[in-house]
């Protein structure tokens, strides 16, 4: 490994300068890392074997170091936990659990944990991952707002691999959100992984679990309406409502369900339907296809009986509402600036074929044109699947009788009957 002796990032053997500073670079050996007063770990060695270079990064539950795995010479990210972390015995079972289940799910989509143990010499509890050169989706939304399609395509067909991986084995993730997708940066486009399995479900039963019933897991924004109500029934279908959340942020720029605290956007997540993508096109990067709100709004369904059955049916639906043929684990190799030219040459088109979703639903018996007629039903289905979801009982949804649109037109007819009545009465 090489060292650039200003900044102290670890490079390959093959690197010759430092891209942030053009220093140039030196062996490991050869550029001793410089202990810091203000932080007790640089300089040192972990564990006997883990290197510590600099600060990456500060969270909740403890600082992450870049590093140098003596043993193998490779780069490491090494996360340090806070004393009152390694003091919670069920916050120190989470991070286990993380590494236990990295063993079990070697995927290129999946972040690889090398390492948790205790440091005899610190007293202090470390997790050793691979290091990452990129940035978090929740960064790139911050900086850009939204993502372009084809970057998008990509992104959700990566995931959807590693999630429908970790769903054969009975592993639901139950935290999908920004934050936890990590996007690499290469030549090809984005490689995605996933981060923190520290809050999955083991639908196998082989673990215990660390949650009370009815304790909800996972990130407001993105949590599932069972998730919501602290529910044990959750399963794949509850991965797949979070990363429809994550696209719906991706293409408009603002979450599906807002709130000014973790209680109203429960509320809201449990009681409204989304407002379709298309409709905020004031915040999208390019026009939205009509079939891209169907397929999002699928997947936010209330009842897990009416989203996809997996991650890559919903990336699926996302490709081919953007006109691309194949299906996501082909997107997930393909180049971004391949499928951007795909979905530049099918856009025009699919644009063509819209039909305003509020003239359908005004007219539904009306005879669509012949170029929009599958648009038209699909905008028919989406209105009786909206319709369908507010009637899901058990998701903290109302039900709606079949008798209270006409109550409910009667009573208007008998306000304006009564209203017309005593104008008559009154004109006497």
């Amino acid at each position: 490994m090489k060292i650039c002796p200003t900044c102290q990032r670890v490079f390959q053997n093959d690197a010759g300068f430092c891209p942030e500073d053009g220093t140039h670079l030196k062996t490991a050996s050869a550029a001793p890392a410089r202990p810091q007063v203000e932080d007790r770990h640089i300089g040192t060695r972990l564990f006997g074997r883990y290197e510590i270079r600099r600060v990456i990064a500060d969270g909740g539950m403890g600082r992450v170091y870049e590093g140098i795995d003596k043993q193998t010479d490779s780069r490491v990210a090494v996360k340090v936990l806070h004393e009152d972390v390694s003091r919670d015995e069920v916050s120190l079972e989470r991070f286990k659990r993380e590494y236990e289940i990295s063993a079990l799910l070697p995927h290129e989509h999946i972040v690889r944990v090398l390492d948790f143990q205790r440091d005899p010499a610190t007293s202090t509890w470390l997790l050793v991952m691979e290091f990452l050169d990129g940035e978090e989706l929740r960064c790139v939304l911050r900086r850009d707002r939204v993502l372009g399609a084809a970057r998008l395509v990509r992104m959700l067909s990566q995931v959807a691999v590693g999630l429908d991986e970790a769903h054969a084995r009975n592993f639901i993730h139950r935290d999908i959100k920004p934050d936890n997708l990590f996007l690499c940066g290469t030549r090809e486009g984005d490689v995605v992984k996933l981060l923190d399995f520290g809050s999955v479900k083991d639908q196998s039963g082989q673990r215990k679990k660390l949650t009370m019933l009815g304790t909800t897991i996972g990130s407001p924004y993105y949590m599932s309406p069972e998730q919501a109500q602290g529910l044990e029934s959750i399963d794949a279908r509850a991965d797949v409502f979070a990363l429809a959340a994550v696209a719906y942020e991706c293409v408009t720029g603002e979450v599906p369900f807002g709130g000014v605290n973790g209680p109203s956007i429960l509320l809201a997540i449990l009681s409204q339907q989304p407002v379709p993508p298309s409709q905020r096109l004031h915040n999208a990067a390019q026009p939205i296809p009509p079939d891209l709100d169907f397929a999002i709004l699928k997947a936010l369904s209330k009842g897990p009986a009416l989203r996809f059955e997996s991650v890559g049916a919903f990336a699926d639906a996302v490709g081919r509402a953007y006109g691309l043929s194949g299906n996501h684990r082909e997107w997930a190799t393909t180049s971004q600036h391949a499928l951007g030219r795909a979905i530049d040459t099918a856009m025009p088109g699919l644009m063509a074929r819209r039909v305003s979703a509020l003239e359908v639903v005004a007219d539904p018996f009306g005879t669509a044109p012949a170029q929009g007629l599958a648009a038209h039903e699909r905008a028919l289905d989406a209105a009786f699947s909206s319709a369908r979801n507010s009637e899901v009982a058990g998701y903290g949804v109302p039900a709606r009788a079949p008798w209270v649109l006409p109550v409910v037109v009667g009573l208007v007819a008998l306000l304006v009957g009564g209203v017309a009545t005593f104008a008559v009465l009154t004109a006497r």
